[in-house]
């Protein structure tokens, strides 16, 4: 936040308006604060503060079709980058992520190709598509899941998903799971479409994720609105 502030971390144009004014807030200012004093400890802390926003910078405001809600961010080295879900390439993909593309797969078994590829684990080609990639946390220290929850990034995100859902038509968002679920609660079912399912977890994929067919209800959704659909099969 000190970077936005000072200028080092340039938002993109049209997430700056709708973003800008959070940063001014008592409770961004105590979430500063508290990194500050976690990096003057030593702890790491993940992704790389210049990666902290990175899913705004790869999906502009007025490109967003799609939003899936995270929790927070893969919390071992070299992970996480900005993205909910995604690793940077080369890393392993992680057991959601290999169940995400799993349900992808299975869900577009109908299409020329039909397995995404296991070893294209960051998403930033959903991301320039136009699928926001929002996990409600931002930052998390090394080896401690869920460490940076409680501490203001739930009420940023808050704002992100309110401002999405009142201000755009016809967007969809996939829910994944309780905290989810319970994030999106103030989204309008008459103006967006809401998907929900287990998360997926290996602890639940398979009481409801699997099979849900997100990919190919948010492709219909899309083109009965005239968006361009999504390519979830794509490789970069």
């Amino acid at each position: 936040m000190a970077e936005i502030k000072a200028g080092r971390i340039a938002l993109e144009a049209g997430w700056k308006k709708v973003l800008l004014s959070q940063f001014g807030e008592q409770y961004m200012l105590n979430l500063r604060q508290f990194l500050v004093h976690e990096k003057l400890k030593g702890k790491a802390i993940y992704p790389p503060s210049d990666q902290w926003f990175a899913a705004f910078d790869a999906t502009p405001f007025d490109r967003v079709k799609v939003v899936i809600l995270g929790q927070d961010p893969y919390h071992g080295r070299h992970q996480a980058h900005g993205l909910c879900f995604s690793v940077n390439a080369g890393i392993p993909a992680p057991p959601s992520l290999k169940n995400i593309f799993a349900e992808v797969s299975a869900d577009l078994e109908n299409e020329s190709r039909t397995q995404v590829s296991a070893e294209a684990t960051d998403l930033t080609r959903w991301a320039r598509q136009g699928v926001l990639l929002l996990n409600s946390v931002l930052t998390v220290e090394h080896g401690k899941a869920g460490s940076h929850r409680g501490r203001g990034w739930e009420q940023f995100t808050d704002h992100v998903v309110r401002q999405l859902a009142f201000e755009k038509e016809h967007l969809v968002f996939m829910l994944w799971g309780n905290y989810a679920q319970q994030k999106g609660s103030c989204i309008d079912r008459l103006h967006h479409l809401v998907l929900t399912a287990p998360h997926p977890s290996p602890f639940s994929a398979s009481s409801g994720f699997f099979g849900c067919r997100h990919f190919s209800r948010c492709n219909q959704y899309l083109k009965e609105h005239n968006k361009t659909a999504i390519d979830w099969l794509a490789s970069e």
